[in-house]
């Protein structure tokens, strides 16, 4: 993984602030993967023995349930570790799908884990990766209970992607990713129509635009007062 320079790895969230030894285990352990968009990384019920984390690109952690719909979880950008819960030595509990074209560092968890053993400071991060998916899982299941409207749970998901991956062009927020209306029906576990009809309102509410897959935010702040809004 020579190809990849120390103050690269530094400014990937998972490795930040860690010590100059570590990063250079890092690159010596590591391995750089590139994959095609639509490529599996791994599959749910895998034996999987390597971490991984995100160089560039994006990648999207799902479910399927037993008629094969999927159901996206999270969508994980640049210095994301991708699977830190095989630290608990389990398979897989989930998918990895290439959401777009992707490099991808891979390590043995077992030689990881004894650099996690050493450098408390990059156990921390591995912990606040883990902290952070439970975080959003809590805010997932509170805006999925059936008493809340599609279109308000569309709400809440589309201002989530404009903090994440959202740039300022004229007063206006553009999500930097190409989404389809499946992607959004299997982010927020929901059918193609409904979805439509809930982008529909919001479109006409003026707090969106959405044309050829691109998502535009109007304004966030009056996108969550929609959301919280009785």
């Amino acid at each position: 993984m020579n190809n990849v320079a120390i103050q690269e790895l530094r400014n990937l969230e998972i490795f930040k602030n860690i010590c100059d030894d570590s990063l250079n285990k890092i690159i010596e352990m590591g391995v750089l993967i590139k994959y095609p968009s639509g490529r599996h990384i791994f599959r749910d019920k895998d034996d999987v023995k390597i971490l991984y984390v995100v160089l560039s690109g994006t990648v999207s952690l799902y479910k399927s349930n037993e008629c094969g719909h999927k159901r996206a979880i999270f969508i994980l950008g640049k210095g994301k570790m991708i699977n830190d819960v095989i630290i608990q030595d389990l398979p897989s509990s989930i998918n990895c799908e290439v959401f777009e074209e992707a490099e991808i560092l891979s390590f043995n968890k077992e030689e990881f884990l004894k650099l996690m053993e050493v450098d408390f400071i990059l156990t921390k991060n591995v912990m606040c990766s883990l902290s952070m998916k439970v975080r959003r899982l809590y805010r997932q299941i509170k805006n999925s209970t059936g008493v809340i409207k599609m279109e308000k749970r569309l709400c809440a998901k589309l201002w989530k992607l404009s903090k994440d991956y959202g740039y300022e062009k004229n007063g206006q927020v553009v999500v930097d990713k190409k989404i389809t209306i499946t992607y959004l029906a299997d982010l927020l576990g929901s059918k193609r129509e409904t979805i439509s009809r809930a982008l529909k309102i919001l479109c006409n509410e003026n707090l969106i635009e959405y044309k050829n897959k691109q998502i535009i935010v109007n304004n966030q702040e009056k996108l969550s007062e929609f959301f919280k809004a009785p």
